[in-house]
């Protein structure tokens, strides 16, 4: 219910203080002690007064009147540009533009001249109702009157120029403008990002940092992000250059890292955030994601209690954040305890849930998930089938996952895109059934990409099928010829089949083409921190602590019957010389420093960039047994639930 207000209207008198009341009247809320006011100045005959008749017509205008405004100001025998001024303001931020032409029009009869406040008004309609002749018109008007030198003129013109998607114009304007300030820029920088042209709206964003009178600020951060969202060294730069930074400009800054997958940067910007300013529900939309990415649960769940105690819900693009987030950092309860919450779901949230069961190998609960949906009333989209297929793919569904392959058209009129015969590739070929994936990629309606391509190597590596496997690779590398996972994927497949010639081949191509291989990187959140370790990493504060655990628990490990799984290497050299390399896998340091940094019982969990290698899947198995301890790793495919030497895929990933 909107809230009650009154004013207490003491007996009047001509001494001007209903004055202040009238400008009280500031919002839809204050209409109704407006209107009683309006009354008694009736009554008292106050309202002959042009200062109170000019404070009616704004206030009216303020509580989204404008009636009663233009009956005010059809009524008073003073109507003077002022007059004209504040009604104009009125119907221009009411969207009643026509009505705001029509008086501008008028003006003229009545004898009254416009002024530097009249035409920014009348430029403002034009804009925003994209009528650029009538802007034309107005602009020779205020040549002719000298007020283009304006800065307030100058800046409108530019606003609607830009606005009607004629910057030449707008070029004009700034050029010749003797001073311009922040807004004269942002206009012009928001109008060429608008038209796309990200190159015109970078230099205008360096001469503004080079212009004092006209820093860049949280207008200009918004607008260049739209047109450069990629390039996210200069929004930095522009960024750390602004005299002062407002909730706008982090919000800008966070999404810029959160979209271009810098989920570490994104955080980190937060943590500097929290002190200058008080985040809102867009920082945590955009912010969420990066905390799945990192598994950052200590700071996902310090975002959900922030969303509680200040009642950002409902809210359906937030909560759908924090199911996301916490199935991303493996806490699926904690998503379905959200998703039960929520008011409202969209098909978003119920991909949410079923993506975050599909990763975490509980193939039967997303199809149980994805049924719920239907039952709902929502109809499925294409992501959503991606979700559930991966699921089954994950889980090893195999009929499953071919019934609702063919529901999507049979039943729900959707067109298979490469996504789904992508996760058709992988169910199958995981499944041990390479030939039939084979055939699936031969007879598909759509050419087959890098995607499906690799899907059909992933499965010939795991299952040794040479023959597809060397097709699949051949094919993956023209497709695909810079990204160095799919060489390794071939490597892999190589070096299972003892056939180093091979791998050998592999790796002088990568040399040939200048292909590196992507470095592993795992994370580990101890204490609302996010650590990072690569292989062999020995850069953390506490490397010395971290390799001193790894050389206990390798002894544990061996007394307790591991064997390293030196096949895992992929490199033809001594057997010594691979349990090197195997032993300082980046997710080892993260389990290694996680046991050194946490009370014992807790909960472990790392995020890997890349697939888990075959001998760390192993040794975690191990770490969980002989320390008692749960450990949750997320590869870049799956999560890997170890507990009492067992791993929640059951070995099948």
């Amino acid at each position: 219910m909107r809230p009650r207000l009154s004013f207490s209207f003491p007996e009047l008198a001509l001494d001007g203080n209903l004055s202040p009341l009238l400008d009280r009247c500031s919002s839809p809320l204050f209409l109704r002690p407006l209107r009683r006011l309006h009354c008694l100045l009736l009554a008292s005959a106050l309202l002959h007064d042009p200062s109170l008749q000019v404070k009616l017509i704004r206030a009216y205008c303020a509580c989204s009147d404008p009636f009663a405004a233009r009956q005010v100001f059809d009524q008073s025998p003073h109507r003077n540009v002022v007059f004209f001024n504040v009604l104009l303001r009125g119907l221009v931020g009411h969207g009643r533009y026509l009505a705001a032409f029509r008086l501008f029009s008028s003006m003229a009869a009545h004898g009254v001249k416009p002024d530097h406040y009249t035409y920014p008004c009348v430029l403002a309609a034009c804009s925003e109702s994209k009528h650029l002749p009538g802007g034309a018109q107005i602009h020779a008007a205020i040549s002719k009157l000298g007020l283009d030198s304006n800065l307030f003129v100058s800046n409108t013109l530019i606003t609607m120029y830009a606005r009607c998607r004629r910057l030449p114009a707008a070029e004009l304007v700034f050029s010749a403008m003797p001073f311009k300030d922040a807004i004269s820029f942002n206009s012009l920088i928001a109008g060429h990002a608008q038209a796309g042209d990200p190159a015109r709206a970078l230099q205008l964003c360096k001469s503004m940092a080079q212009t004092p009178a006209a820093r860049p600020n949280d207008a200009t951060l918004a607008s260049v992000l739209s047109a450069v969202s990629s390039d996210v060294v200069f929004l930095r730069q522009l960024f750390d250059e602004m005299p002062e930074r407002g909730l706008i400009s982090y919000n800008a800054m966070i999404a810029a890292y959160a979209n271009n997958s810098m989920a570490a940067e994104a955080v980190a910007l937060y943590m500097e955030m929290e002190r200058e300013v008080e985040p809102d529900e867009i920082t945590f939309v955009s912010l969420l994601p990066a905390c799945g990415d990192l598994s950052a649960l200590d700071l996902g769940r310090r975002i959900h209690d922030e969303v509680e105690r200040r009642s950002f819900r409902p809210n359906l693009f937030l909560e759908n954040a924090l199911v996301d987030m916490y199935a991303k950092c493996g806490d699926l309860p904690s998503a379905r305890r959200v998703f039960e919450g929520m008011e409202n779901r969209d098909v978003a949230s119920w991909t949410a849930m079923i993506s975050g069961y599909g990763m975490h190998g509980e193939g039967r609960e997303a199809i149980a998930m994805f049924e719920s949906m239907i039952m709902a009333g929502v109809r499925p989209d294409n992501i959503a089938f991606v979700a559930v297929l991966s699921a089954c793919s994950h889980a090893g569904l195999v009929q499953e996952g071919k019934l609702y392959f063919s529901a999507m058209a049979d039943r729900f009129r959707l067109s298979p895109t490469v996504e789904h015969l992508t996760c058709m590739v992988d169910l199958l070929g995981r499944a041990g059934k390479v030939d039939e994936g084979h055939e699936l990629v031969k007879k598909m309606a759509v050419q087959p990409d890098e995607r499906i391509w690799g899907a059909l190597l992933s499965a010939c590596r795991l299952h040794g099928n040479l023959t597809v496997g060397m097709e699949a690779a051949d094919n993956v590398f023209k497709l695909a010829p810079a990204q160095s996972g799919y060489y390794v994927l071939a490597s892999n497949m190589y070096a299972r089949a003892g056939r180093w010639s091979g791998v050998a081949a592999v790796r002088a191509a990568m040399r040939q083409r200048g292909v590196k291989k992507s470095p592993g990187c795992s994370n580990v959140e101890i204490g609302g921190r996010v650590h990072m370790f690569l292989m062999g990493d020995r850069e953390h504060d506490k490397a010395k602590e971290i390799y001193a655990e790894l050389a206990v628990m390798a002894g544990r490990m061996k007394e307790a019957g591991y064997a390293v799984e030196t096949e895992a290497a992929l490199h033809d050299v001594e057997e010594e010389d691979k349990e090197g390399h195997l032993a300082v896998h980046s997710e080892k340091l993260a389990m290694a420093f996680a046991l050194i940094s946490t009370p014992p019982g807790t909960t472990i969990r790392v995020t890997k960039n890349l697939r888990v290698c075959v001998d760390c899947h192993t040794a975690a198995k191990f770490i969980s047994k002989l320390t008692m301890r749960e450990i949750i790793l997320r590869d870049i495919h799956r999560f890997h639930r170890f507990k009492d030497g067992s791993c929640s895929c059951r070995d099948y990933w």
